[in-house]
């Protein structure tokens, strides 16, 4: 078999990858199984869902996340692979794409058009090791990149070129600096969200830092349930306010993160971007509790700060 995949590129069975499907290769090579009638198979672009599996990729390489994708992909009702194929996928339920569904599609080298075999293997076992007359258990195991046996030359129409497929294995949606390096986040931790309380996530967008809240929205599908909109700031606005209200100089943002962490302020961020700074300890100078809201939204005194 190892063989007939590296040297022939032959389709070796089972059902075809999304966005292909099985089309007639001549008479079986095996002149037996071809006395009985027996066919080859070989792939061939499914004029169904192949543009879907196009487009995937395109968006993967512009880019875009798995999650983002399979959003998509559900918000356009396109069919998922076990509701395009019921009958090879009894074992789906074909309700919705998955982001473990649309991963593994962009990670499949067989939409390069190469023949791809040997990428799982199945454990067998007895249910019960001192009972062998209650049955055997099957699991299927993904094997190792190096275990795969990859034709030789292409075996079918490609879907994706092998450069396109290679830069899709490499391609990373989320946004970096400029100058290539990993981004810098001088508040992470210290902000939370007004709406919900979780602490916004650090987000690198227009060559900049900031930092939002999508109050949890992370899935691969949109979902019915109303939810609040995006907390979004800016790390330089959020700089320039809480610097003002702690009366260190905006120039400085590491002074502000310390002065955070030194009075163990809790800072929380509205829709819009508004800041407010919550538990005051009493070693906060006056003059620096001045201008800083308290709980309830409102200014407080020097002395309500310090008491």
């Amino acid at each position: 078999m190892r063989a007939q995949v590296v040297e022939q590129g032959r389709h070796l069975g089972g059902r075809p990858p999304y966005g292909y499907r099985l089309a007639d290769a001549g008479p079986h090579p095996n002149r037996a199984h071809a006395k009985w009638g027996r066919m080859a198979h070989r792939l061939e672009p499914d004029p169904a869902t192949a543009p879907h599996l196009q487009w995937m990729f395109a968006q993967r390489l512009a880019g875009r996340s798995v999650a983002g994708i399979t959003r998509d992909l559900n918000d356009q009702h396109v069919p998922c692979p076990s509701s395009v194929d019921p009958g090879r996928n009894p074992h789906r339920s074909g309700t919705g794409w998955t982001l473990r569904t649309v991963a593994s599609l962009l990670a499949n080298p067989r939409y390069t058009g190469r023949q791809v075999w040997n990428r799982q293997h199945t454990d067998r076992g007895p249910l019960d090791a001192a009972d062998d007359l209650l049955g055997q258990s099957e699991a299927r195991r993904w094997n190792l990149m190096q275990q795969w046996v990859i034709s030789r030359d292409i075996a079918h129409p490609p879907l994706v070129s092998e450069h396109d497929f290679v830069a899709a294995q490499q391609a990373n949606a989320l946004p970096a600096p400029a100058d290539g390096l990993s981004g810098r986040y001088l508040l992470t931790g210290l902000i939370h969200c007004q709406e919900c309380d979780r602490i916004l996530d650090a987000h690198w967008v227009n060559k900049h830092a900031a930092y939002r809240c999508r109050h949890g929205h992370r899935t691969a599908s949109t979902g019915d349930a109303p939810r609040p909109r995006n907390v979004y700031i800016h790390e330089a606005k959020a700089i320039t306010q809480l610097a003002e209200w702690l009366g260190v100089p905006a120039t400085d943002p590491h002074a502000v993160t310390d002065a955070l962490l030194e009075h163990d302020l809790h800072v929380t961020c509205a829709i819009g971007g508004t800041l407010t700074i919550t538990e005051i300890p009493a070693r906060v100078p006056a003059h620096r509790a001045s201008a800083v809201p308290n709980q309830r939204g409102t200014a407080v005194t020097p002395t309500e700060a310090l008491h």
